[in-house]
């Protein structure tokens, strides 16, 4: 026989979400006939994406970024804040700095796009499930470039409304305060945070103070206005 022999290990579970249905019914099958995975579920957007990663308890969610009803930078971001446990994989067509940097500011575990090879994909999972960082070449060699390059804030500011954000952050409100103040729903308000900690080369709150005062973007402590 010539047939590869799997690795023993545990069967590692999954939730699948895409707004493209074909894209779903395609990893579901790969995925059912390899041993070792097992689909729990599927989404069609980030909104029930979350739903189901809550109910499920899946090890990997499979995270596409730009759908309909609900992306997946929120989703993931969601997630974070509700501690759920499952790791997030992000599988798209897209490489570009404005999906990468908050997908993975907002939690993902890695990065892979969907041209990749079924075996990475495989490995891919195996390794997210693991708590293990996975990004694709692509992606990898962009993070590298973005660390690489000088983070002096001058490159992308934040825009008005993300420095009301951050403002109102360093006061210590919660994002429903937040979104009250603003006139916002609490989902842009977390959309908002996630682009500033992008923006920042930040991964939590506490963090983008600090480099708000550090930058001269905040007033000293205590000294900011509040939005009107």
């Amino acid at each position: 026989m010539t047939e590869r022999a799997e690795p023993a290990g545990r069967t590692v579970t999954l939730l699948v979400v895409d707004d493209h249905p074909v894209v779903r019914d395609g990893l579901r099958g790969m995925f059912a006939a390899s041993p070792g995975f097992e689909v729990l579920g599927e989404a069609a957007d980030g909104v029930e994406a979350v739903e189901l990663a809550v109910r499920l308890d899946p090890d990997v969610v499979l995270m596409d970024l730009r759908m309909p009803g609900g992306g997946g930078v929120e989703a993931i971001a969601e997630l974070a804040r509700r501690g759920v446990r499952s790791n997030v994989l992000v599988l798209t067509t897209y490489d570009t700095d404005s999906d990468t940097l908050p997908a993975i500011e907002a939690g993902a575990t890695g990065y892979l796009l969907k041209d990749a090879p079924r075996e990475d994909l495989f490995a891919a999972v195996r390794a997210a499930a693991e708590g293990r960082t996975v990004l694709s070449p692509a992606v990898a060699s962009r993070l590298v470039s973005r660390v690489r390059a000088p983070r002096d804030g001058t490159g992308t500011p934040l825009s008005a409304r993300e420095r009301e954000v951050l403002a109102l952050v360093a006061k210590g409100a919660p994002n429903r305060e937040i979104a009250r103040l603003l006139f916002i729903s609490e989902a842009t308000v977390k959309t908002h945070l996630t682009h500033l900690y992008a923006k920042l080369g930040v991964g939590d709150r506490a963090a983008a103070v600090a480099v708000g005062y550090d930058r001269g973007i905040l007033g000293g402590p205590g000294t900011g206005d509040r939005p009107a």
